[in-house]
């Protein structure tokens, strides 16, 4: 890319080498009054586009070498004609530099000198005060102009980047969510897959016959691991979302609530309030951390029942209690939520915070332990 930019220069300026040389033997034909072409008047012309050729290194350079070579033009009598053209360029060159005080610095010493050649001008005919003015706004025109172009450039070069910027943060956000599923569902399935497979063990010498439904449940918990396993990869492979199954909402807590009791745990749901449509975010987020509560009492509380507590108000209420040892779940971390070492309380209190809600788990005094989080209900910009 950069290469190209420097053809790119390179090619215009003997573009504009080419015009003014042309341009300059055509205005003297106009202009018989003038001063003729000659060796020294092609070396001002073509002094400009020199510089131009490295404007991209040097702008200011550039604007002071073809203001220079214009100004002696002038005073050299010479034909009035494309010459400007460099000037113009290497100014605008020299703003999209972000050079703003060097370039009007330099241009207002320029006028300064093009009016000083225009009274050392040998074929002056009297100093017009109203073309001497009417140069200065051209020039504070074309400065103008340049400044507008910088900003629009500006403007867009910063739109741009703040969009690149959303599309890596909402790429990282998804990715973010993604490992948070994963490490819900796999935590999930994997945990019941070991209760189950603890269960089969036990059974298939002594009750083979009873061993058949934990191994059935193992199959339908790793079935379910590897799809969302394969869902996964396939997102992280191709960078777009594959097809996936519908997230999951509270309506289907009664499946998971199935599979937790498969493994022997007692469980139980209550209501509280009267349930209404929720926002897709809040659902899922309800669903994971009651999944992940479960998950937990499964592998750590050595409980024998659990109760969900689900209240329907101004806020959502996700209450997860059971009647085990407590103290299994680990110890607090520096924000006062008990950490197991894993991620899965972790990845709660966030799913909780990122809905301006709160999540809280610790022990309770009578024994058991309790994962208590509160949901807004209001819709905060999206979805899901």
């Amino acid at each position: 890319m950069r290469d190209r930019s420097k053809i790119a220069v390179r090619a215009g300026a003997i573009a504009i080498a080419i015009f003014q040389v042309v341009g300059s033997f055509g205005a003297t034909q106009n202009q018989p009054d003038r001063k003729p072409m000659d060796w020294l008047a092609v070396l001002l012309v073509l002094a400009g586009p020199a510089a131009l050729a490295l404007r991209d290194r040097r702008p200011i350079g550039a604007l002071v070498v073809a203001a220079a070579a214009a100004d002696v033009y002038v005073g050299l009598g010479y034909a009035y004609g494309p010459i400007f053209v460099s000037v113009i360029v290497a100014a605008f060159s020299a703003l999209h530099a972000n050079h703003r005080r060097a370039t009007w610095t330099v241009a207002g010493l320029g006028y300064v000198g093009f009016v000083a050649a225009s009274f050392a001008d040998p074929r002056r005919d009297g100093i017009g005060l109203v073309q001497l003015a009417l140069v200065a706004g051209w020039l504070v025109v074309v400065l103008a102009v340049a400044e507008l172009v910088r900003v629009r450039r500006s403007q867009f070069a910063e739109r741009a980047r703040a969009e690149r910027e959303g599309r890596q943060r909402r790429l990282s956000e998804e990715r973010l969510r993604l490992a948070q599923d994963l490490h819900d569902v796999l935590a999930h399935n994997i945990s019941l897959i070991n209760v189950q497979a603890g269960v089969a063990l036990h059974l298939l010498d002594d009750q083979p016959e009873q061993a058949r439904p934990a191994l059935a449940n193992i199959k339908r918990a790793s079935r379910d691991a590897l799809h969302e396993l394969r869902a996964a990869l396939d997102v992280l492979r191709t960078g777009e979302d594959a097809p996936r199954a519908p997230a999951p909402t509270l309506a289907d807590l009664d499946a998971l609530v199935s599979g937790v009791r498969a493994s022997g745990l007692d469980v139980r749901t209550e209501c509280v309030g009267t349930p209404a449509a929720l926002p897709a975010t809040v659902e899922l987020a309800a669903y994971r951390i009651v999944q992940e509560a479960l998950t937990n009492v499964t592998r750590h509380a050595d409980a024998r029942s659990a109760t969900i507590h689900l209240t329907y108000a101004a806020d959502l209420t996700v209450e997860v209690v059971d009647d085990g040892s407590g103290h299994a779940h680990g110890g607090r971390d520096a924000a006062g939520v008990v950490d197991g070492g894993g991620n899965g309380l972790v990845g709660m209190r966030e799913r909780a915070v990122a809905l301006g809600g709160t999540m809280e788990a610790g022990p309770r005094p009578g024994g058991g332990f309790r994962v208590i989080a509160t949901l807004p209900l209001r819709r905060n910009g999206s979805d899901g």
